[in-house]
């Protein structure tokens, strides 16, 4: 009598554990499944924004850069891992007060073109968009991007110049024209 009882309870604690240990394996593959997606989404992030023409930072809700691409590494001077967790202000200064609108506005995109010095005595011309991300209207964090515009601008300056120049030269030449005739 004394047997009986005890020999399903050993079956209990065997199926329990059984159950036990089949559970913990489907939680594992369902963690290394979901870590292979992740690291899936990172690499093509990664690949994202390897290939865009824009510096891309990406900052906590404190300000601090938490994500930055190749571009951004290239103009600042410094490696991602130099960069990350240092604040965006401390690092790039002329956006602090860009930055400062975009808390106070979250839900608006913001730009603005600001000048930075680009270490070898000239001026570089910057066009910086901060966009906020947003949850339950908290500030989780910026995007912040940024393109260099300085050729460009140069160039809409010739352009506007040359036609300054054609134009006062078809004003001269059309009194001309009568005299010579």
């Amino acid at each position: 009598v004394l047997g009986q009882p005890r020999r399903d309870e050993i079956g209990n604690l065997s199926r329990a554990f059984n159950k036990m240990t089949s559970q913990l394996e489907r939680q594992q593959d369902a963690l290394l499944e979901a870590n292979e997606q992740l690291d899936y989404r990172n690499r093509f992030i990664e690949a994202v924004l390897g290939g865009v023409s824009a510096g891309v930072v990406g900052l906590d809700a404190t300000g601090r850069i938490d994500l930055v691409n190749r571009l951004a590494c290239d103009f600042l001077g410094e490696d991602a891992a130099a960069l990350t967790g240092r604040t965006l202000t401390e690092v790039m200064p002329e956006v602090d007060a860009l930055l400062e609108r975009a808390r106070k506005r979250p839900r608006k995109r913001l730009e603005q073109q600001i000048t930075t010095p680009d270490g070898g005595g000239n001026e570089r011309v910057l066009l910086v968009r901060i966009s906020t991300e947003l949850e339950d209207g908290a500030i989780m964090g910026f995007v912040v991007t940024f393109d260099e515009i300085t050729q460009l601008l140069a160039a809409q300056r010739k352009a506007a110049w040359s036609d300054i120049a054609r134009r006062i030269a078809h004003e001269i030449k059309n009194p001309l024209t009568p005299i010579q005739l």
